[in-house]
This record gives structure tokens, C-alpha cells and sequence, in this order.
């Protein structure tokens, strides 16, 4: 008898948010590896500040990402992938949705 509780369900409307935009999927490629700033995946993926820090917002309010240091501190924002955030970066590897 298969446990369904050990399976993970894909969400298809997470990963289908996420991989329509470059600059959501350079956020998840680079939170995959662990915790960074906005201006380390900016660098890392060579796309705008601007850009980056938008997209953080609009996963963090699907709860894909977290930020995991005090909403007040300015400097040193670090964020992170939530249980959804790692979910949804495995399902889009597991279907080959960036191939």
C-alpha cells in the first residue's frame, strides 16, 4: 500500500508563477544553494537590483521565499526559501521546466 502522505504534490500554479519570469527563477536558482541578499543574486545572475528585489516581494507574498533577519533592517537583508520555496524549485528541476 503506497503512502499518498510521503508523496509530494507538485503545485503547478507556483512553479507556473515562477518560471514565467527570469527574475523569479534567478531568485530561486540562487536561494536553492541557501540564504543570500538581493544584491548577491543581482551579481550572481548579472540581472538589476531593481528587478531582484521585486521579485523577492511578490514571492514572499506567495510564500515562496522569507526574509530571515528583522523586517526593520535596512542593510543585510538576507532571504530564504520557505518548505513552498524548495517544493516548487524541486518540481520545476523533477519536470525539466527550465530545459
Amino acid at each position: 500500500m503506497a503512502d499518498s502522505d510521503s508523496k509530494r504534490s507538485v503545485d503547478w500554479d507556483a512553479i507556473g508563477y515562477v518560471i514565467s519570469s527570469k527574475y523569479r527563477v534567478a531568485v530561486l536558482r540562487n536561494l536553492s544553494s541557501g540564504p543570500a541578499t538581493p544584491t548577491t543574486i543581482a551579481d550572481a545572475s548579472e540581472l538589476g537590483i531593481t528587478h531582484i528585489s521585486r521579485a523577492l516581494r511578490r514571492l514572499e507574498d506567495r510564500n515562496i521565499v522569507e526574509l530571515i533577519v528583522p523586517e526593520e533592517q535596512q542593510k543585510g537583508r538576507l532571504y530564504a526559501l520557505t518548505d513552498k520555496g524548495e517544493q516548487t524549485w524541486e518540481g520545476i528541476q523533477v519536470t525539466g521546466m527550465l530545459s
